[in-house]
């Protein structure tokens, strides 16, 4: 793997969730979140020690909610999508606030809204412990297709050399008084969609042919060997050990 890559993710800290390696990490949130999406929904208050757990986390990483609460935005389209759950649900009826709602629908959006925050959370957790060139790593430790984490270094590396370029395209549309205003300018838009696709593809060619011509034969070199010793191990199972016995405490009780 070639040099780190900054985002806006990544907050930089010298903390012990910091410091274990990547595939650590993504095994136990993985397995942290596989647990939470088989704890019943009825037991309301699993997901709350699950939360509280999560808070842990965050407290031993050095991470500030406000960093963590900002970058939960991305759960919008599941708090939306849960949001409709009790009007489209068939099943017994209910009033809340003089509305009248599924019961079904309810715990359904109960259950979609509670799991996909801890989910986000704790994949917003993960992100922020862990550099993006950290986490590709840690996938090709764990023995992942190689050619799929060359297509996610990939995409991570020059999605914002795309994105820059759609921007400058944009710019470059306003200074000539261009504004989207109606079905006529479709075409405009069209035609820029399809520039920013043979630009990208030219680009995507002269990396290709640039990594041919220094030795590339389909693997990447490897540059930071990772390895993780029984005691990190250890500390990145807390988590899910944890998560796994409320688990079973929610089906028990």
């Amino acid at each position: 793997m070639g040099a780190g890559h900054a985002h806006k993710l990544y907050r930089h800290g010298h903390s012990p969730v910091h410091g274990l390696p990547p595939h650590c990490k993504l095994v136990a949130v993985f397995c942290f979140v596989l647990v939470v999406v088989c704890t019943p929904r009825e037991a309301m208050w699993a997901f709350g020690l699950y939360a509280a757990l999560l808070a842990a986390v965050a407290v031993v990483a050095r991470i500030p909610a406000s960093f963590l609460l900002k970058r939960l935005v991305v759960e919008v389209p599941f708090v939306a999508f849960a949001l409709l759950m009790p009007f489209v649900v068939p099943g017994e009826q209910t009033s809340v606030l003089g509305v009248s709602v599924s019961v079904p629908g309810l715990w359904g959006a109960w259950n979609v809204l509670a799991k996909a925050t801890l989910g986000v959370a704790a994949s917003v957790l993960l992100a922020s412990t862990t550099e993006l060139r950290a986490v590709l790593l840690g996938l090709q430790r764990l023995k992942l297709p190689p050619l799929l984490v060359q297509i996610a270094s990939f995409m991570i590396r020059y999605g914002d050399v795309v994105t820059d370029e759609m921007r400058r395209m944009t710019i470059a549309r306003r200074s000539r008084g261009f504004e989207a205003r109606g079905v006529r300018q479709w075409r405009v838009l069209a035609a820029s969609a399809g520039a920013l696709f043979i630009r990208s593809y030219e680009r995507g060619e002269r990396v290709h042919l640039a990594m041919v011509s220094r030795g590339y034969a389909g693997t990447m070199p490897v540059i930071d060997e990772v390895t993780a010793d029984r005691r990190q191990w250890a500390y990145a199972a807390t988590l899910p050990v944890l998560a796994l016995a409320v688990c079973l405490l929610g089906w028990t009780l």
